[in-house]
């Protein structure tokens, strides 16, 4: 950063749900990532002489309600901040810090209600942040990867929880529930809201009713991850209802397994990040076209309509560009990615029965290593031989 460049970052303020109940508080990712302040309304300023934060005062009667605030006198401390001021203030103090020749990074994403006024009191040069904010998140540290990987295993063992939980006749919002415990056990919770989708819900990509009753025969996929400090994971498994996979619902599931670990096998510094969509794409097409169920090799977005992968991080679906001058970039030591091929076959006249209301995704974070990769969610079973046992077993 310039000598005269300042940093203006800020958190959210607490959503109204309805009458007088708020949303879960969540802080804005980014102003979380630069200060590790999770309380709602605060604001940042950082140069390269001075960090200081505005933020909630103390209020006894507030703080009896509501729950403790760091408070202003504690912050310096607390947050390595050279100085730190009322929230109040921040329209009357920020010409304190800033000065007309400043050049400022400042981006209107969060839901602060002073966002709206920063902009408009300020006659400066402004630029986005974002940008340069996701290039340094892009990389995780050694601490990130750790976050993840709890993340990761917290899931983990959240999904193979529900392949021993699960049987014809409960209800999806029952194995979602099963995940939720686990998730809340851990210290965690769910980082969006999960998917658990049966039948032909699980041809949905974005299914989150999770009402419809399990039915003998049918496949379940559920696409669910939790945050460890502010940090995503992000697994999908699909797997048979009654514990046995179908002819045909095995035929299906071993393509898209086989798509994810050839994706996943090429992920290493100086790749392409598009590779694995790719290699899973050619796969996809190829083993479909050879069981009669895709007639043309134009007509893949039928059984296999989005990408293979995103960037995982503070976000699901992380910030980082793909692309740098409109061409793909490289995978990077620290990066963190999904692999999640999938099929969804609808119903369709000009295709066998059997495979009607198949929907099967598979999804693993993948951490980029120095020398290749590893896969935090590894420990999620996969295989079909390991699905079928582990639903066989009774765990409580």
């Amino acid at each position: 950063m310039s000598d005269n460049a300042v940093v203006i970052v800020s958190s959210n303020s607490e959503q109204k749900r309805n009458s007088d109940v708020n949303y879960p508080f969540r802080p804005d990712s980014s102003f979380w990532y630069l200060t590790g302040f999770t309380e709602p309304d605060a604001i940042a300023v950082f140069s390269n002489k001075n960090y200081s934060i505005f933020l909630r005062p103390k209020d006894k009667t507030k703080e009896i309600w509501n729950g403790k605030r760091l408070g202003v006198k504690a912050a310096p401390k607390v947050l390595l901040a050279d100085n730190a001021y009322s929230i109040d203030d921040f329209l009357k103090s920020i010409h304190k810090l800033i000065n007309k020749n400043h050049l400022v990074y400042f981006d209107n994403s969060s839901t602060n209600k002073l966002n709206e006024n920063i902009i408009s009191i300020l006659e400066n040069e402004i630029k986005s942040l974002n940008p340069v904010i996701s290039e340094m998140r892009l990389i995780k540290d050694s601490t990130e990867i750790q976050n993840m990987q709890t993340a990761a295993n917290i899931a983990a063992n959240a999904h193979m929880i529900a392949m021993t939980k699960v049987s014809p006749g409960l209800y999806e919002y029952h194995v979602a529930a099963e995940i939720g415990a686990e998730f809340r056990t851990r210290n965690s919770d769910h980082a969006y809201p999960p998917i658990v989708a049966s039948g032909e819900n699980s041809c949905i990509l974005h299914y989150t009713e999770n009402n419809k009753i399990l039915n003998d025969g049918e496949l379940l996929l559920i696409d669910a991850g939790c945050e460890s400090l502010g940090y995503a994971s992000d697994i999908t498994r699909t797997f048979p209802i009654n514990g046995r996979f179908s002819k045909a619902q095995k035929q299906i599931y071993q393509i898209v397994l086989s798509a994810q670990k050839s994706a996943i096998t090429c992920i290493k510094p100086g790749e392409k990040v598009n590779t694995p969509h790719e290699i899973a794409c050619d796969i996809i097409s190829s083993e479909l076209t050879k069981l009669g169920i895709m007639k043309e090799p134009n007509n893949l977005t039928e059984f296999y309509m989005h990408k293979t992968g995103h960037w995982l991080g503070l976000d699901v679906h992380d910030v980082g560009e793909y692309k740098i001058d409109n061409d793909f970039r490289d995978f990077k030591e620290g990066m963190v990615t999904t692999v999640e091929p999938g099929i969804y076959i609808h119903k369709n006249d000009k295709i066998d029965p059997e495979y009607w209301n198949i929907g099967i995704r598979i999804e693993d974070d993948v951490l980029v290593t120095k020398d290749g990769h590893h896969v935090l969610s590894k420990s999620a079973v996969k295989e079909v031989k390991d699905i079928e046992y582990l639903m066989s077993q009774n765990i409580t």
